[in-house]
């Protein structure tokens, strides 16, 4: 949809605000609630660039430390925010069957690669197309695939050495781990070979940065579709770009038929999806399309999430000295052992590169909050002592708040401080609490954190084994997040990469 048609769209909302708005169903119940302006509810500091996402939902986790929940207006959208994170238990696990899907707002016969992804999938599909694709991301495949992420992360890693051989280089470091979240997704989704380091305008590369980068026009249309899906779809408005679908859908049929000619099989999610084809009328078959939407979430959510991931990992070890020289320790010792070759149980029992790790996805959670819909009525709990149940209807929506939890002293101390050490002292404990929600939470948490995890740490371990890593003078320090939608480092992230004198 061209910028013309999205501002004739928000006009129309405007206009349309005033006939249809949601009343307010929270004064009724004694519910707190942060009170609303027309058109953007509670959302205009991040719309407006006037502060980060992550910071505003901070303060509306704020809002009432007394109350379990809160009030929020998503736009038009009444929202209930959980701030208790035993309630967030038990409606993401033990009444799970109430609040099976996400939000919905991209029509799937408009936007076919975006619609029919496992992520906008409702109720008995979401399930069938889980259970199909949950074996690709077992243990076992996780081993399976991680030679080629080595491969991937070594030459990363020599490719910045040769770079800097004339002096250290400052990179962009979103923009460097791009590509190699690039790379190793085409090689261990597609089967296919990329080099996005030396050849950083591939097509592969390139329409994956401009269908995933939620900034500018890309954001202003996610927030339209998902803020006013009924309009929009009288529109017929698309998220995703016809040029990324055609390219995306190419691939998969190319993949398809040339496996199916020369017999080959790999341990990926294709091959998976591929074998459904020949099942029975019983089991779940995949069209084409629909398995060009699954491998597309895989890249979409892959692509832009893990690179973000890595660039604060990286520069959290880069600002901390300390931390840095443990972790060359923890990583020179296994590369000894290993002959510079580890092994995926190496890798995989890293237990200070794990800490470093766990500890910035809760400083820095990549998604601030996390959505169920209620799919059969359910009733709240009351937000305050001695208040009303609340009765949540089908199609309700609620919120985790992820960032205000992370971030609160009553769950991790210190809060605002950077300390890999808390997931020495009790990693099983933090690691299984509702309050710690880096990648979700219950049944519907990512398909692909173990995914994003490995080819995190391979990374890492190859970098420190043969870098230092240093601050740019480019870079805002101390690191404060973007103001806006995405979340980012204010300035972008900048690294300087140094090769280690061994």
């Amino acid at each position: 949809m061209e910028l013309t048609t999205l501002l004739l769209v928000f006009l129309f909302l405007l206009i349309a605000y005033f006939f249809y708005s949601n009343i307010n169903p929270f004064e009724k119940y004694g519910i707190p609630y942060i009170k609303p302006v027309p058109i953007f509810g509670n959302m205009a500091t991040p719309m407006l660039c006037l502060t980060s996402f992550g910071e505003m939902v901070q303060k509306v986790y704020q809002f009432n430390p007394k109350a379990r929940y809160v009030g929020f207006f998503d736009f038009n959208c009444p929202t209930v925010v959980i701030r208790d994170p035993e309630l967030i238990k038990d409606i993401s696990i033990k009444n799970f069957d109430n609040f099976v899907d996400h939000r919905g707002f991209v029509n799937p016969e408009n936007d076919p690669l975006f619609g029919n992804n496992l992520f906008s999938l409702h109720g008995d599909k979401w399930r069938e197309i889980r259970n199909l694709l949950s074996p690709s991301f077992t243990s076992s495949k996780m081993k399976g695939m991680f030679k080629l992420m080595s491969d991937c992360s070594k030459n990363f890693t020599d490719y910045w050495i040769e770079e800097s051989k004339k002096g250290p280089v400052n990179i962009h470091s979103k923009n460097a781990f791009g590509r190699y979240t690039t790379d190793v997704i085409a090689t261990c989704a597609f089967g296919i070979t990329t080099d996005s380091m030396r050849n950083p305008k591939n097509e592969f590369y390139v329409l994956g940065s401009k269908s995933t980068s939620f900034q500018g026009l890309l954001a202003f249309k996610f927030f339209l579709l998902r803020s006013f899906p009924n309009i929009c779809n009288f529109f017929k408005a698309k998220l995703i770009d016809s040029k990324v679908e055609k390219f995306f859908q190419k691939i998969i049929r190319e993949t398809i038929q040339m496996r199916e000619e020369k017999g080959i099989s790999r341990s990926d999610m294709i091959q998976l999806m591929m074998e459904t084809r020949n099942k029975t009328s019983q089991g779940t078959r995949l069209t084409i399309e629909e398995m060009t939407s699954q491998a597309f979430i895989f890249f979409f959510g892959g692509f832009d999430t893990t690179s973000i991931l890595m660039s604060f990992v990286a520069h959290v070890i880069a600002a901390n000295p300390t931390v840095q020289a443990k972790l060359r320790s923890e990583v020179d010792e296994i590369y000894k052992k290993s002959n510079g070759d580890p092994t995926y149980e190496m890798i995989k029992n890293m237990e200070y590169l794990d800490a470093i790790i766990n500890e910035t996805l809760r400083l820095y959670p990549i998604a601030p909050i996390l959505d169920r819909i209620c799919t059969k009525p359910f009733e709240l709990p009351p937000a305050l002592p001695g208040g009303k149940s609340f009765p949540l209807k089908k199609g309700d929506c609620v919120w985790f708040p992820a960032f205000g939890l992370h971030r609160d002293p009553a769950f991790f101390s210190d809060p605002d401080e950077f300390k890999p050490e808390r997931f020495l002292v009790d990693s099983k404990s933090l690691l299984n609490s509702p309050a710690y929600l880096p990648f979700g939470i219950g049944p519907r948490i990512c398909i692909g954190n173990r995914f994003a995890l490995l080819e995190t740490k391979i990374l890492f371990f190859h970098l420190i084994a043969k870098c230092t890593l240093k601050t740019s003078h480019k870079m805002h320090l101390p690191l404060t997040l973007d103001k806006g939608v995405a979340t980012s480092a204010k300035g972008g992230f900048w690294l300087v990469i140094e090769p280690r004198t061994l």
